[in-house]
């Protein structure tokens, strides 16, 4: 699923919110039926809600191996270590051969596959992303919104809030539109997308 908005609608601080990294002032937050509201977000990381953050914010100083080593060991999965990581070099091949490269070397796109990656070392369930695209080149955009597609086939859900609207669309199910921190329109990405004048009207409104 998408989000998406005008600046200040409410998007980033929506997911904040479900990440427990903001507190609610009104409403709960559902998961796998259970109310998380109040919970930390180290909590809530146990439970499978990840969030990979606008900009993807690796550890710059530290190795792409020790990078993805952090989070695995942060969830006490030594034992599975290896197998996850290997999983994340079958997604990110570039990964691999960057494995012993420190993060703050590789390009923004590299370093956004790394956020990613490390992220999916928890074993999410419920991925979010704030912004996957932002600041990416146009090849890396592709590559990206590929894999995002590759990784929910693979059985994780996501929420992404992103400003690339056709991208997006052409990779989730559903998209949601917030102005002023409401939900204005939701659908299927397919009817919008088949849709032109509904296109049009709709992102005059969130672009």
């Amino acid at each position: 699923m998408a989000i998406f908005g005008p600046n200040g609608a409410g998007k980033s601080t929506t997911l904040k919110a479900i990440c427990g990294l903001v507190n609610l002032q009104s409403g709960d937050v559902l998961f796998q039926g259970e109310n998380i509201k109040g919970m930390q977000p180290y909590q809530l990381v146990r439970k499978g809600l990840c969030l990979v953050p606008q900009g993807g914010r690796v550890f710059r100083s530290m190795t792409v191996l020790e990078n993805l080593e952090i989070a695995g060991l942060a969830m006490d999965k030594k034992a599975s270590l290896r197998e996850d990581m290997d999983k994340i070099f079958d997604l990110f091949p570039v990964l691999k051969e960057r494995r012993k490269q420190r993060a703050g070397t590789l390009s923004s796109g590299e370093q956004q596959m790394l956020a990613i990656g490390r992220t999916l070392m928890l074993r999410p369930k419920l991925l979010l992303m704030d912004e996957p695209s932002s600041g990416l080149s146009p090849v890396y955009v592709e590559i990206l919104f590929d894999k995002i597609k590759e990784i929910n086939r693979q059985g994780t859900t996501i929420l992404l809030v992103e400003q690339n609207v056709r991208k997006a669309l052409e990779s989730v199910d559903r998209f949601y539109v917030f102005e002023f921190g409401r939900i204005t329109l939701e659908d299927r990405a397919e009817n919008l997308l088949r849709e032109g004048e509904t296109w049009k009207k709709v992102s005059r409104r969130i672009l």
